[in-house]
């Protein structure tokens, strides 16, 4: 089997390829007039040296440094932990040396999708009603006031996507100042004036540092016909909070059914991307397609936002590149340069990554990975970079800073205002995340096969031959708006969503 049948090289500077599909030991692969025969078994998306590395020496994946080898390594040797690693090497910072002008799609050509317009002109992609907790000591009563409309409950209102209890582990012993309490009450004023939200229930305990009325005021939440506030205390206990919460909602139900969708201009889409449970081919396949059709929403005047502010670490010298200006930049670099202190003040470094299931799927460095992750964000020019769970104002390719982990990364982006998101996986992610859609991308044939019913396009045809990556891109895209219009994800057809609320926690706990 001649090499290009077995591997992928990704860039003539690299001095490793990428199986397949699993290689046996002693396979022979020719290439150039020379053979390559493997010492070990190989997995699936994993790497082979082509040339003598020695040790100290980098090795290259995507044109890129993604680790420096730790012993001598030998043509055709398997590279991953035993014998490459992460280490800290200078990189260039070029601000804006390859940012071009976007090349829009003219107004009369441009995309639409399926909205729900609301009041204020803001469009949804889902119609939800939403009780919000304040702190974790009301959660289980938020879940009781919504159970009450699972099932045959809301066959009357059609129009009415759910009732949903946004519950989470914070909101009381902690620092009522600094990025943590920040984040708390911005990701839930995000989700409470959430287009996807068209009415609210805020619920507290009632004697929480988070108390309600201070954060309704602070962040500037306007309550009335479908924006309520109530404690448990204040209402005489449990019981009685559960019968005035279902009371609270089905005053909402009315105005909630009223709604209709109507063609609107896609650029009314916000995209959050976002990679779980990555694998060596998330670089190769899903995260490039969806970087193709995040350009393409881009061109249509829509937003995408780029976030995993650690799992772009390494990458960045490569968005860098693409800001608009100089200040941009800056900031994506603060950033940086506060994970690297925030992780060290904790006792960890920012190269925590890849999870054992990245490493068992190919990824070996952090640099590794976030390359690949990086593609998410295509080649459009990066125009902002914005806080956790700020309001995303900006159109075109933004970042966003949010951790890796998915579930707290994709609370932040959609506080922030999107309204579809698209998850790349090559383990096989099931994630959701009412009330906004999420479609789940798979990297690998072998994995979509597998869970095929959690699984929205297999993007692995590109590494099957099957496809490439601008068709799969346009695939993606126009997936996003059908998604839009009202088409269920996968994970919506499971339910998925309920349990996904989870905004980033900073700080101490007292």
């Amino acid at each position: 089997m001649k090499i290009e049948e077995a591997a992928l090289r990704l860039h003539a500077a690299d001095n490793v390829v990428i199986t397949k599909a699993e290689l046996v030991a002693g396979s022979d692969l020719p290439e150039n007039g020379t053979v390559l025969r493997l010492k070990d078994a190989v997995p699936a998306g994993h790497k082979i040296s082509t040339e003598a590395i020695k040790s100290g020496e980098a090795v290259r994946k995507y044109g890129q440094i993604i680790g420096f080898a730790t012993c001598d390594i030998a043509p055709g040797e398997h590279v991953h932990d035993h014998n490459l690693a992460f280490a800290e090497f200078v990189r260039d910072y070029e601000f804006g040396i390859a940012a071009k002008p976007t090349e829009y799609v003219a107004e009369h050509e441009r995309a639409t999708f399926q909205g729900i317009v609301r009041a204020d002109g803001r469009v949804a992609t889902r119609n939800y009603l939403a009780v919000i907790t304040s702190v974790n000591c009301s959660a289980t009563v938020a879940r009781y006031i919504c159970d009450h409309f699972r099932g045959p409950a809301l066959d009357a209102w059609p129009n009415v996507d759910g009732v949903i209890a946004l519950t989470h582990g914070s909101g009381c012993g902690t620092a009522a100042h600094g990025d943590g309490w920040d984040y708390l009450r911005r990701s839930i004023a995000g989700y409470a004036r959430h287009p996807n939200v068209v009415g609210t229930l805020l619920l507290g305990l009632g004697c929480e540092i988070n108390q309600l009325d201070n954060m309704v005021a602070d962040l500037g939440l306007m309550p009335g016909e479908m924006l309520h506030t109530m404690t448990i205390q204040g209402e005489g206990g449990t019981n009685a909070t559960v019968r005035r919460g279902i009371e609270c909602i089905e005053a909402m139900l009315p105005a909630a059914n009223t709604i209709k969708r109507e063609a609107v201009a896609a650029s009314h889409i916000i995209l959050g991307m976002e990679c779980g449970g990555s694998d060596g081919f998330s670089g190769v396949t899903a995260n490039p397609a969806l970087g193709a059709a995040a350009d393409l929403l881009v061109r249509h005047g829509a937003t995408a936002i780029l976030g995993e502010t650690p799992e772009i670490y390494g990458a960045e010298h490569l968005l860098i590149r693409r800001v608009e200006s100089e200040a941009v930049g800056r900031k994506l670099l603060e950033r940086i340069s506060w994970w690297e202190d925030y992780t060290k003040m904790n006792g960890a470094v920012v190269d925590n990554n890849p999870s054992p299931g990245n490493k068992a799927g190919g990824l070996t460095t952090i640099l590794e990975k976030s390359l690949g992750a990086a593609a998410k964000g295509g080649t459009s020019n990066l125009v902002e970079v914005y806080r956790y769970a700020e309001a995303v104002e900006s159109k075109g390719f933004v970042f966003m800073d949010t951790p890796g982990y998915d579930p707290v990364s994709i609370t932040g982006m959609v506080a922030g205002g999107a309204n579809v998101v698209c998850f790349t996986t090559g383990r096989g992610s099931v994630f959701g995340c009412k009330p906004t859609p999420s479609l789940k991308l798979a990297t690998n044939t072998d994995m979509f096969n597998c869970m095929h019913e959690d699984m929205d396009i297999n993007c692995g045809r590109i590494v099957d031959g099957e496809a490439d990556i601008a068709g799969v891109g346009q695939e993606i895209f126009e997936l996003i708006l059908r998604t839009a219009s009202g088409e269920p994800s996968k994970s919506e057809m499971f339910g998925f969503g309920d349990e996904e609320f989870l905004p980033w926690q900073v700080g101490a706990v007292l």
